[in-house]
């Protein structure tokens, strides 16, 4: 599997979405700084959050072979700015998360709008609830050359 690291705000599931790729058991785990898996870089919120941290997330990317930029569903708020993808030199992928949880058309239309404008390629929708779209991602990082 190629080495994705995940950006995104708190709370928005990278987390578990390491977890999951990891094949490990699912438990809250609030991350304090990166942390680096054979296959998944998981990245604080904070980094995403704060422009400052920014600088961070690029030389954390280095490592990766994908960068996935993951937004929740549920999120109201955008912290992927319009061609963030520019900042790395690897290919950039969209992760929408939480879709099991209530959501119009628009909701849906919207996260995809937010991370098309920062720059990612493709797009994954999922639920770690119920494990729609994982095999899908797994998919693409298993069998896709970037």
């Amino acid at each position: 599997m190629k080495r994705v690291i995940f950006i995104g705000e708190t709370g928005s599931g990278k987390t578990t979405l390491m977890q999951i790729l990891n094949d490990w058991e699912i438990k809250y785990h609030k991350t304090q700084q990166v942390y680096f898996t054979d296959n998944v870089i998981d990245t604080p919120g904070e980094f995403m959050e704060n422009r400052f941290y920014y600088n961070a997330l690029v030389s954390s990317a280095v490592e990766a072979d994908c960068i996935a930029l993951v937004q929740s569903i549920a999120s109201k708020q955008n912290y992927f700015p319009p061609c963030f993808s520019s900042r790395f030199t690897k290919p950039m992928i969209g992760i929408i998360t939480k879709t099991d949880l209530e959501h119009s058309p628009a909701e849906f239309e919207l996260a995809q709008k937010r991370l098309r404008l920062a720059g990612a390629k493709k797009i994954f929708s999922l639920s770690s609830i119920n494990k729609s779209g994982i095999t899908d991602l797994k998919e693409f990082l298993l069998t896709n050359e970037f």
